[in-house]
């Protein structure tokens, strides 16, 4: 059942919202754990008890096992992620059902299957799907029902790998939903550009010659972030034009062209890594999402840390997960009542999990 945010709270000031979320928590204890996704903002990561990437939060919410209550500051499919890998007796909550991922919007189960569908009718058998773990649960469930894994973008690379294995020399890797990520990391991996091609659900065979397909070791579904696409070459030549001596690190979820024009790529722990660990007085520009490189930036005072683009890089759909959300999803809990449940329903679940196991051994 989908519950709506009484107006009552829309009226609250900051000052209040931020007392009433401490005394919930307070009644709560320890029955509840908050988790707060990186790129969340700043009046909801403060109450986060855990903060981190998605899959490391679903991770560490299930390994809380003193808590019945799992509360996802984050998006749809990191709840699912969460519901997922839970205790039997924890419960996932998403303060606002709202918050979606246009990425993973982008592979809808219908599309993926008519994928699949038109791959087997062109006899190609040779391939494992692999899905990131910004994707929903059936599509995770997709790959894990077809001898595939999820990866992360820290360790897709070593998944790919894994892919290529189990087929052998003529083995392919049907990658969902990023195309950046999946050419960025097969271009990592040396495979040619020709070999790497780009399938688009809009399009008939997605678009795709039968020869270019049986030629492929990667195809790349046609998705993207919507924040991370806002990174482009220009915005790289702009920052070295201004500083020669700046750095720029970039998520691989970025174009190809940027990814290839960076310092560094990678993963969002990497990139908090990497500038934690960078000499006092280094310049950055960080190509990823705007709450994460301000914060980022407040932390790390000894060193100039900015935003790639100068845009206003933000997602926004996980800007709906608001204070007033949190706030009314935990007063719900404390008078007893559940709200915003994420279910994921069986077999969706165990096949899953299946994929994300796999994962789990690969790395």
């Amino acid at each position: 059942m989908r519950h709506t945010l009484p107006e009552t709270y829309l009226t609250l000031d900051d000052a209040a919202l931020a007392g009433r979320i401490v005394e919930a928590k307070r009644a709560l204890g320890s029955r509840l754990v908050i988790l707060g996704h990186h790129y969340q903002r700043d009046d909801v990561i403060e109450h986060a008890d855990v903060t981190g990437d998605s899959y490391k939060l679903a991770r560490l919410g299930a390994e809380r096992t003193e808590a019945e209550f799992v509360v996802f500051a984050g998006v749809h499919f990191m709840a699912e992620s969460a519901d997922i890998l839970r205790a039997p007796h924890q419960t996932v909550i998403l303060p606002d059902l709202n918050a979606g991922c246009s990425m993973a919007d982008m592979a809808p189960t219908d599309d993926v299957l008519d994928a699949g569908a038109a791959l087997e009718r062109l006899g190609i058998t040779d391939v494992t799907p692999v899905t990131y773990m910004n994707s929903t649960a059936d599509i995770k469930a997709f790959c894990g029902e077809r001898g595939g894994a999820v990866c992360t973008s820290s360790n897709a690379r070593s998944v790919f790998e894994w892919a290529f294995r189990q087929r052998g020399p003529d083995g392919k890797v049907f990658f969902l939903p990023d195309e950046h990520l999946g050419r960025n990391t097969a271009a990592a991996m040396g495979i040619p550009e020709s070999q790497i091609v780009v399938w688009d659900p809009m399009r008939p065979q997605g678009g795709l010659s039968e020869e270019a397909i049986r030629n492929a070791k990667a195809i790349v579904w046609k998705g993207c972030c919507s924040v991370h696409t806002k990174f482009q070459l220009r915005h790289v030549a702009d920052r070295r034009a201004e500083d020669p001596g700046v750095k720029i690190i970039v998520h691989p979820e970025v174009p190809r062209e940027v990814a290839a024009a960076a310092d560094v790529v990678g993963s969002t722990e990497t990139i908090i890594r990497t500038l934690r660990e960078a000499p006092a007085g280094s310049r950055w520009a960080v190509g990823t999402e705007f709450n994460l490189v301000n914060r980022l930036a407040r932390q790390m005072p000894d060193k100039k840390i900015a935003i790639l683009s100068k845009d206003f890089c933000i997602c926004a759909t996980m800007y709906r997960i608001s204070p007033q959300n949190l706030l009314w999803a935990l007063e719900r809990l404390v008078a007893g009542e559940v709200v915003n449940a994420i279910r994921v329903p069986e077999p969706t679940r165990t096949w899953a999990k299946l994929a994300l196991d796999r994962m789990l051994q690969v790395s």
